[in-house]
């Protein structure tokens, strides 16, 4: 497993209608190709993989560095979808915002039309933001989620949050085939800026931890509320994530009355409730920590690093003609779907050797006129 850093600074404003009308052009060609080749698994494992899906932004021509890369890219990736569903077996729902709240109803819809049950889906879909809106206490705020499957069942997620302190952003990607529990170490990777302050109930170091939250839930609220009215009278590290003043003590009694009635068999149970969110597995992990020395992991899940360069004019602005050129190819290729696969992949290749070869002359271009402005001087000031 690779690890490191990736900044991804919040950037306002939308891709130019001129470019995303293309980015979603160009990702239907490229995503057909990868499930033509390889099955519409791969695709999902793509996805789920930061740096092919970091690589994928850049070859759309989006910002390597911004948040926006995320959110413009599995945009265009579900519109480039759109009609497609049934040829190339993937099916995306979610979104940024209040679309995201759309997911289980486009998950219910197109299994409705595929004849399958819509449950397991969209319980990964719930669980899986759930996870990282309150298991994994960051300081990053969920905002997109985007979800893709298969008929098969085969899904993965990616999914954003953001800081409003730090100005950044935090990717979230979850794969189906690598989940073996939603709440011990599910993500396929998470990629963040720095290491953050964090709460983090899915580390396999909490497991106690998660035992005992859900243990002190099927107990009377008063067990949970007297072990946290000590709070102020003891002397915590300073790794907690919470203070005594974030508990609201009123509606943490009502929550608990809930899972005490509902006594959940363990956390992934707890945690799928509705109205238990970070505050509430915020104060059982405090809870449990005093009654039953367990501390919760603070340990950062976030890795994984990438470098490339995209619309803003790094290393070179958007090759229209190039971009344009590419979609053709690859449209072209996957038309003619009567030539066999050697013929695909030389086809391929010639793309491949004409974008290298603009690519050259470009960054030939820049160094000529790197070189020019050093033999010139530095120029008066006007």
């Amino acid at each position: 497993m690779r690890s490191g850093t990736a900044n991804l600074p919040l950037h306002s404003g939308r891709a130019p209608a001129w470019l995303f009308s293309r980015m979603v052009r160009l990702a239907r060609e490229i995503t057909a190709h990868i499930a033509a080749e390889y099955g519409s698994d791969e695709v999902l494992r793509r996805l789920a993989d930061p740096y092919w899906f970091q690589a994928f932004g850049c070859v759309l021509g989006f910002d390597w560095h911004s948040s926006g890369v995320t959110t413009t890219v599995t945009g265009a990736l579900k519109e480039g979808l759109r009609g497609t569903e049934h040829e190339l077996g993937i099916y995306a729902g979610g979104g940024k915002g209040a679309v995201s709240r759309k997911t289980p109803a486009e998950i219910t819809g197109y299994c409705e039309r595929l004849s399958i049950d819509p449950r397991p889906l969209v319980y990964a879909s719930r669980m899986s933001a759930k996870v990282d809106s309150a298991a994994v206490q960051d300081g990053y705020q969920l905002y997109h989620h985007a979800f893709f499957f298969t008929p098969s069942g085969g899904w993965c997620v990616v999914q954003q949050g953001m800081n409003g302190d730090n100005g950044m952003a935090r990717r979230y990607h979850w794969l189906a085939a690598q989940v073996r529990s939603y709440v011990n170490e599910p993500h396929a990777a998470i990629c963040a800026e720095a290491q953050a302050p964090t709460l983090n109930l899915v580390a396999s170091e909490s497991d106690a931890t998660r035992d005992n939250c859900a243990e002190l839930a099927r107990e009377k609220p008063r067990v949970v509320l007297s072990a946290l009215k000590e709070l102020p009278f003891l002397s915590m590290p300073k790794r907690h994530a919470v203070m005594i003043a974030d508990v609201n003590a009123h509606h943490l009694e009502k929550i608990l009355l809930k899972t005490y009635e509902r006594a959940p068999k363990d956390f992934e149970t707890l945690l799928g409730m509705e109205g238990v969110g970070a505050r509430t597995l915020r104060a059982l992990a405090l809870a449990s920590e005093v009654i039953y020395g367990t501390p919760a992991s603070t340990r950062d899940p976030a890795r994984f690093s990438f470098a490339h360069g995209g619309k803003d004019g790094t290393p070179f602005p958007v090759d229209i003609e190039t971009y344009d050129k590419t979609v053709q190819v690859l449209r072209a290729a996957v038309d003619k779907a009567n030539i066999d696969r050697s013929e695909r992949v030389k086809a391929l290749k010639r793309l491949v050797d004409y974008g290298k070869s603009k690519v050259s002359k470009r960054l030939q271009t820049v160094k000529d006129l790197e070189a020019s402005r050093d033999l010139e001087g530095p120029k008066e000031p006007a």
